[in-house]
């Protein structure tokens, strides 16, 4: 099935926020997802199992740099972009 995401990452208490950004976005592209990033989120379509392996190690990856809040909002419902 068809899903799409919208993904908000929030590092905690970190002096640079771009790396926990950055490691959420490469494990996106790493499971071969195209991701749109947006000025407070980043968009992501893709089949279900693809984008839910690529979130757990996206937020395993950013969780490596240091304490992070993820924000999810997953639908099968809205149109999906060609």
């Amino acid at each position: 099935m068809s899903v799409s995401a919208q993904i908000a990452i929030y590092p905690l208490r970190q002096e640079h926020l771009t790396p926990a950004v950055e490691a959420v976005r490469q494990a996106l592209r790493d499971h071969g997802l195209r991701s749109e990033p947006g000025p407070m989120s980043t968009y992501v379509v893709g089949e279900d199992q693809a984008v839910f392996a690529a979130l757990q190690e996206a937020f395993a990856r950013a969780s490596e740099m240091g304490h992070v809040v993820m924000t999810l909002t997953l639908s099968n419902a809205c149109p999906i972009p060609d």
